[in-house]
């Protein structure tokens, strides 16, 4: 199965694996309808929804911006209900717009500042139609905003060293702000330090541009066999090799819309598991269709060997080659060498 190599490939190289069609979902919403139906329980969403900007999703992003002097780019708040209180640069995501020119807008208009976002940082996601996407990235030109610049986006901007110099809108900004600092610090790295650091984290990760009508998750789970100790992936032999999708229940977090699913591959018996982390996001808009959807490439680890873990489903396991198993192995020995994903309440 050279093919499904590839595959894995282009998405550590943050490349898509193109259109996620209902033959290529292995538990589409109807799906999930359909088995809650049949456990009794009465679906809390319609089998044809469709995430749409400003009507059944939300799309935020956040700016974590350092500067040399390991600053954070921090606004003050001009809403009424927040005035004088202090966020990150961030907004929600406009219909047509990808997720680096939503940042970059956001950044321009609360800040006037020009950025180019690098990276993204974490994906957080509360139930499963609200998303924020925390990235990154570089000045690249503007004025910062003063108070003389005051309008209903912020009062002014300001490079702040220490948090507790100013009065925060909320705390949630706390861990992506650690996260962001770490990040800069492995840039900033060079020679053997740099080495060590880019086992450590993950290198520089954009939302791939491809347009998806829904909202996906795209599993990639791997294990280690006992016998020869190598490294197994999941493939789906739903129609075609895939690596197992289910369509995001945009009424229950992410974790439970990923458990449900993987009982359905798996059994109730489920195998101790974990998700490490996004390896890539897909997102794109077109000007004629609605395609707000997003398809979030996930790492799945399994504590016991393959021997132990029984598949119900249509997936079987695949050794990958050594190369692969390498660089897999690299990623799974650290925490830090995904993107985030947070679940909040």
């Amino acid at each position: 199965m050279s093919s499904i190599e590839e595959k894995v490939r282009r998405i550590l190289n943050s490349q898509d694996l193109g259109d996620i069609t209902t033959e290529l979902c292995d538990f589409t919403l109807k799906e999930q309808n359909a088995t809650a139906e049949a456990q009794g329980v009465q679906p809390s969403a319609t089998s044809d929804f469709l995430p749409i900007l400003g009507q059944s999703v939300t799309y935020i992003v956040a700016c974590v911006l350092i500067n040399q002097e390991h600053e954070v780019l921090m606004i003050e708040e001009a809403k009424q209900s927040c005035a004088g209180k202090w966020y990150l640069p961030a907004g929600r995501m406009e219909r047509g717009e990808t997720i680096c020119e939503a940042a970059a807008r956001e950044v321009f208009e609360e800040t006037g500042l020009n950025a180019e976002m690098t990276t993204l940082l974490a994906v957080e996601t509360a139930g499963g139609s609200w998303f924020r996407f925390v990235l990154t990235g570089r000045i690249t030109g503007g004025r910062l905003k003063t108070p003389a610049d005051a309008d209903a986006e912020s009062i002014q901007a300001r490079w702040v060293r220490n948090l507790n110099e100013v009065p925060l809108r909320a705390n949630d900004i706390l861990n992506i702000i650690d996260i962001g600092r770490a990040y800069y610090q492995n840039a900033l790295a060079s020679g053997e330090e740099a080495a060590k650091r880019q086992l450590l984290c993950h290198g520089n990760v954009l939302p791939t541009r491809y347009p998806h009508k829904r909202n996906y998750l795209r599993v990639l789970a791997v294990v280690r066999k006992r016998a020869t100790n190598s490294m197994n992936i999941l493939i789906s032999e739903k129609n075609a090799h895939h690596f197992p999708t289910v369509e995001l229940h945009p009424n229950r977090s992410l974790h439970s819309t990923l458990r449900k699913f993987m009982i359905e591959i798996f059994g109730a018996e489920l195998p101790q598991h974990r998700p490490h982390g996004v390896l890539s996001l897909e997102h794109n808009t077109t000007e004629h269709e609605s395609t707000d959807g997003i398809c979030l490439n996930v790492l799945v680890a399994f504590r016991p060997p393959l021997e132990e873990v029984s598949i119900i489903g249509k997936c079987i396991w695949h050794e990958l080659s050594a190369p692969l198993e390498e660089t897999l192995g690299r990623i799974l020995s650290s925490k830090n060498a995904t993107i985030p994903l947070n679940v909040v309440r």
